[in-house]
């Protein structure tokens, strides 16, 4: 069976399956590589030029060839493939159907939904109709944490399904599967591979305005598929081509509870939330006894990297307790802290924007240091609000953006959250 249908790599003699049809491409042609769109300025001793852009995958040199499976993948079509028996609000409903609509007509779909909005059981019909014909499906997303959140959700709701799951993290051979879930990163190593494409939180980094990933989603679509667009904060140029439907596009304001989005608390700070002697501000420390005291999950969110081990000492030591971690993008415990922070073994967990999107806790509640910090844009400030009141047990929470300076995303932000609420 071949398992790299609709897939592309770097040739090599020394290891080429013959019984495998394939076509072989230059991996690089006038300087620019085929795999990833990137142009180069990089050159290797001996003088031929190589792609640093995408080298995490491979390293594509001038001279190497890209070789592609010329098979394309073909199923059968499952009966009853989706095993979910929830329901979806009147609301979702139609966004639902408009999906499944959408994919008939092969046309490309903006879904522009709250956060908290179900935006993953609205997709559950449209692969189930996907499958159901046969067709190729892959959901992709450019944070790890996020593919991770994802995947055992479809697993539950698509039982007999085998799907796919890739991302750095997880090296494992690659597979056929007719579904699969993984980072946008992941969409390099294929080539006219889908029928359907789904960009979850797509204006989120790395996605969002790298011409690399644009190009992976472009290059891994069939020339007869579609590309869906999930998020709660599109760029305007997604807004732009709905506007003049170059696109199709469906809004939810409402949360699939119903419930409001938490309008943050915003808290001035004249002095540092750290002192020259090492000492949070006590306002601070106040906020953070209360919600400890609620027994409630707390992420704190800190800009800088660097400024998570500070924040993480001075907390242990004003609250003797081992139960509070960091987390960031590099880190190797990464995922198993973010699933003992799930599952209420660790109290706080101190992060930096990794965690802003496409992940859920129960009953968290949310503090944002530095608030004003550039590394908060609007869209990001917006997000990591909607991490609060995600359950329908449990509609409120504490979001409190701590600032000394009001920005214009701060306030572009709080504009943009109460209008959803309207």
């Amino acid at each position: 069976m071949n398992k790299l249908k609709g897939r592309q790599w770097i040739y090599d003699q020394n290891n080429h399956n013959i019984n495998i049809k394939t076509t072989k491409v230059p991996a690089m042609i006038n300087g620019v590589c085929q795999r990833c769109n990137t142009e180069s300025s990089f050159s290797l001793p001996d003088g031929r030029k190589y792609c640093r852009e995408c080298i995490g995958l491979g390293r594509i040199s001038e001279g190497d060839e890209l070789e592609r499976s010329l098979e394309s993948s073909s199923y059968s079509p499952l009966l009853n493939p989706l095993s979910w028996n929830g329901k979806l609000t009147e609301q979702q409903d139609v966004i639902s159907k408009g999906l499944v609509q959408s994919f008939k007509e092969k046309r490309d779909h903006l879904i522009h939904a709250v956060t908290g909005a179900g935006k993953t059981e609205m997709l559950f019909k449209v692969v189930e109709t996907a499958l159901k014909n046969g067709a190729r499906v892959a959901i992709a997303t450019p944070r790890i944490d996020v593919v991770d959140e994802l995947f055992p959700r479809f697993q539950i709701a698509f039982e007999a399904v085998k799907i796919g799951k890739y991302h750095g993290r997880e090296y494992h051979e690659a597979e056929d599967e007719q579904f699969i879930i993984c980072t946008t990163h992941q969409l390099l190593k294929f080539y006219q591979a889908f029928d359907l494409i789904v960009i979850d939180e797509v204006d989120s980094f790395p996605f969002y305005e790298n011409k690399m990933l644009h190009f992976a989603a472009e290059k891994a679509i069939k020339e007869t598929g579609c590309t869906f667009f999930l998020t709660a904060t599109p760029d305007e140029e997604l807004l732009k081509k709905a506007k003049r439907k170059a696109i199709n596009y469906s809004l939810l304001k409402r949360r699939f509870h119903q419930g409001l989005l938490p309008v943050p608390k915003e808290k001035y700070f004249l002095k540092s939330f750290i002192s020259k002697k090492g000492k949070m501000h006590p306002a601070l420390i106040s906020q953070i006894k209360k919600i400890l005291t609620m027994k409630k999950p707390l992420l704190i969110f800190v800009p800088r990297i660097k400024e998570l081990p500070i924040y993480q000492q001075h907390l242990r030591t004003s609250f003797n307790k081992n139960k509070i971690v960091s987390v960031y993008a590099g880190d190797k415990e990464r995922q198993e802290k973010v699933a003992k922070f799930r599952t209420g073994e660790i109290d706080i967990l101190l992060t930096t924007t990794i965690l802003e999107r496409g992940v859920t806790f129960k009953h968290v509640q949310v503090i944002v240091i530095a608030a004003d910090d550039p590394i908060y844009n609007t869209p990001s400030l917006v997000q990591i609000a909607g991490r609060v009141g995600r359950s329908a047990d449990d509609r409120n929470g504490l979001v409190m953006f701590c600032y000394h300076k009001y920005t214009k995303s701060l306030r572009a932000a709080m504009k943009q959250i109460r209008m959803m609420n309207k």
